[in-house]
């Protein structure tokens, strides 16, 4: 079977089908509304949904092949020891999707989400991991297609647009972006398309376009933060995700994409929704049961430390959490011999003890709520 090409001349797609996607477009605003009023109420999303937000860069990853879980992720990033190369690869590869989301933002508030904003989230998404000598933060020179590794481009599943087109169709992309339509999920879901069907860059394509999605969310003032995760819906539903995708450029079929998208929206609200409160619940209740077992003036700061960094060191809380050392050290003893926090790897030598905080881990990877 020959190679999907590129949709050219259908972008943006000049009808769809709103008798099919009608239905799926409001209980996806009301999800997502709901959610939002969730995110405004919480006191600091950036500690209490700081796993959710690793959690994401696992799951999108982990759609491009990449094999790890938060909880090692977190584990690395916290023990800062060597690991094999491969295993290295796949940790740095989640940690920058991460840290691309972060910068991301950042510019949000110098400049509008664009082509500029997102080659440098791409600069950041490929810094010392796999595809690092591949023209970070620039666009493709050369052609590309997709495919199993290894097979050529006449065993190619998709063959996006040639090199010396991704200019003229990623301003096309970004007026787009910024053109006023009937509804603002259906333009997301229309962009994060033609996104991955343009394909601009010669790796991390996958993992930006997802990254986009919260971004989007935040420019169409749908949420006031980018604290939305889609990946564990698509990494469910891979194949119906490639296969719509790819659709797209087969048989024109943007309505079937849109409700595809429409549908992982919606249940990634609710998820979202879920988790939020079943985290916001555990930091209630850890709070009190910290003030209560320390009676530590400083007992807030090292809750909201346990939830920023769920796996860590003994001695990063000791040194780095802003409490006197050894206050620090008496209240992380306490709080772990009462079964707040675990340690998996002992103290020994020269080495801290690493801790984890699991019933935290558990919620950010679906095992149970509290």
């Amino acid at each position: 079977m020959a190679a999907v090409q590129y949709h050219h001349g259908k972008f943006p797609p000049e009808e769809l089908n709103y008798e099919t996607l009608l239905p799926l477009i409001g209980p996806a605003h009301t999800a997502i509304g709901t959610y939002s009023g969730l995110l405004n109420a919480i006191p600091n999303t950036r500690v209490l949904l700081s796993p959710l937000s690793t959690q994401e860069a696992v799951l999108s990853s982990k759609i491009e092949g990449t094999q790890t879980t938060m909880s090692e992720v977190l584990e690395f990033e916290a023990v800062e020891e060597a690991a094999s190369e491969s295993r290295r690869d796949d940790f740095q590869e989640v940690l920058n999707y991460r840290r691309a989301m972060i910068h991301a933002v950042q510019l949000m508030n110098d400049i509008p989400l664009s082509q500029r904003l997102l080659r440098g989230a791409h600069e950041v998404l490929m810094q010392g991991a796999r595809g690092q000598n591949k023209a970070p933060g620039q666009y493709r020179k050369q052609p590309n297609w997709i495919g199993l590794q290894g097979q050529p481009v006449e065993l190619a599943r998709f063959v996006p647009p040639d090199a010396q087109q991704i200019p003229e169709l990623m301003s096309s992309w970004e007026r787009y972006l910024h053109s006023q339509t009937p509804d603002a999920l259906i333009q997301l879901a229309v962009l994060h398309a033609e996104f991955e069907s343009i394909h601009p860059f010669y790796d991390g394509n996958g993992r930006l376009g997802r990254l986009l999605v919260p971004l989007l969310l935040v420019d169409k003032k749908i949420l006031n933060s980018p604290d939305f995760y889609i990946s564990a819906y698509l990494e469910a539903h891979c194949d119906e995700y490639y296969d719509r995708l790819l659709a797209v450029s087969r048989d024109d079929d943007w309505t079937g994409w849109c409700a595809f998208f429409l549908k992982a929206l919606h249940a990634q609200a609710k998820d979202n929704c879920s988790k939020a409160k079943s985290i916001l619940t555990l930091y209630e209740m850890k709070k009190h049961e910290i003030m209560e077992q320390t009676r530590s003036k400083y007992a807030l700061l090292a809750t909201d430390w346990f939830f920023n960094y769920p796996v860590f060191k003994s001695s990063a809380f000791i040194h780095k959490a802003g409490i006197p050392e050894s206050t620090a050290t008496r209240i992380l003893r306490e709080v772990r011999d009462h079964g707040l926090l675990q340690e998996v790897h002992p103290a020994g030598g020269r080495k801290s003890a690493v801790l984890v905080f699991s019933d935290l881990l558990n919620i950010a990877e679906g095992r149970h709520s509290p």
